[in-house]
């Protein structure tokens, strides 16, 4: 029971990090800036994001335009997009594998050994892609705290962290923990097997050597009568 409540709990949290992961990607709100002017007339947001940018104000609907090219995007967002895109396919890979080798799921077989390496490889995945999601997260907050505090860069330029930031970070968490969970249960689970392979050997070694010595020793009384 606490084995099958540990691969729901390492699967559930894997699930979110990936739901974390695919949203982030296609979310604009990686970079985004408010500022209000000094007559406090116009008053303007402006997201950033790896697929497209939005622009919102006071009296206009927002509106969203897709980067014509690569090219329009800054370093740091062009590296972001590659990551995120990488870490989208090794989540749901990572998810479809840890499925598989549930105690639930048939289509494996019945074999337990073969479901803890195959659990053990989706929580590495997990893992894996926790370790990519959290990498541009990373890089891009880096840039945009570093520019807040340049003076070189003018005030319109400026960013602040969005939403998309905080997610990333979530989810980044939730991949690292549930992947961490399958492994250790894989590890647990074969050290338990082990042991219980092994201890009935010294018994019946024993029992063993028992009855050779009756043997013996009844062989022993019928040559001296």
């Amino acid at each position: 029971m606490a084995a099958t409540a540990l691969q729901i709990a390492g699967l559930i949290l894997g699930g979110i990090g990936s739901v974390g992961t695919f949203a982030i990607t296609g979310m604009p709100q990686w970079r985004v800036t408010a500022f209000i002017e000094n007559n406090i007339v116009v008053f303007e947001t402006i997201w950033e994001g790896l697929w497209m940018n939005c622009i919102r104000q006071a009296s206009i609907r927002m509106q969203c335009k897709v980067y014509d090219s690569l090219l329009a995007l800054t370093p740091d967002l062009q590296a972001s997009r590659g990551l995120m895109c990488a870490a989208s396919a090794l989540a749901f890979l990572a998810f479809a594998v840890t499925i598989l080798g549930m105690k639930c799921t048939q289509c494996t077989g019945n074999d337990d050994r073969i479901k803890g390496y195959i659990l053990l490889a989706g929580g590495i995945t997990f893992i894996l892609s926790g370790i990519i999601v959290l990498i541009p997260v990373c890089f891009v907050a880096h840039n945009i705290i570093r520019d807040f505090y340049n003076p070189v860069v003018t005030v319109a330029e400026k960013r602040e962290l969005g939403e998309a930031l905080y997610i990333g970070w979530v989810s980044a968490f939730c991949l690292v923990a549930g992947g961490a969970i399958l492994c250790c249960f894989c590890r647990c689970s074969e050290q338990t097997r082990s042991y219980r392979y092994s201890a009935p050997s010294q018994p019946s070694a024993y029992h063993s050597h028992r009855t050779q010595r009756r043997a013996e020793s009844s062989y022993s009384k019928s040559q001296y009568v």
